[in-house]
């Protein structure tokens, strides 16, 4: 029975663009679309909670194309540590992406918790991805890259009808906005088929 609350009718989602981030087999007969921010706690505990079992499950053997798409939401401390933590990824490269916005999903906890200044986490990170202090401060403060990331946000959000995050679409089929353990995205897949 499936119990995701499919949010509407019309396929959601929106073509694919070289703007996305992706892991997985491109031609995967399913396509999981995935809107989420690096600032957001609910895309964080996801992360941390179901994305490891889902892309043993689905990603890695080539049963699902997954693409994650950037959002800017929730309040100042959030959106800051979106914007500077995609820039970050996106200054990284394609290849270190996922790496780096894993790392920061780790380390949300201890900066909204006060443990460490988000500056300096994310200085950490760039560091293990080997970029030196001066990289970092001039990825985190290039204008032209803010602008386009802000674009593409807005961009989600009006032509995808996306409003908060995570927000996950399974081959054109947008399910309800928030965490979903591995078994709603088991059932979305397995009626994507």
């Amino acid at each position: 029975m499936l119990t995701l609350g499919l949010a509407a009718c019309h396929k959601a989602g929106g073509p694919l663009t070289t703007d996305d981030m992706s892991q997985g087999d491109p031609k995967a007969k399913v396509t999981v679309i995935e809107y989420a921010s690096v600032g957001c706690p609910v895309c964080g505990n996801w992360d941390m909670t179901v994305f490891p079992a889902f892309k043993a499950k689905y990603i890695d053997t080539g049963k699902v194309h997954y693409v994650f798409r950037e959002m800017l939401v929730g309040g100042s401390e959030e959106v800051n540590l979106g914007a500077s933590g995609f820039l970050l990824a996106r200054c990284a490269g394609k290849d270190k992406y996922f790496a780096v916005t894993d790392a920061i999903f780790h380390v949300q906890p201890d900066i909204y918790g006060g443990k460490v200044d988000a500056h300096t986490a994310l200085l950490n990170i760039a560091r293990s991805v080997g970029l030196n202090e001066d990289q970092f401060n001039a990825c985190i403060s290039n204008d032209a890259a803010l602008t386009a990331l802000q674009q593409r946000a807005t961009d989600h959000a009006n032509n995808d009808h996306v409003d908060s995050t995570p927000t996950f679409v399974v081959n054109g089929t947008m399910l309800t906005p928030g965490y979903h353990p591995l078994s709603d995205l088991d059932a979305a897949i397995a009626a994507a088929h």
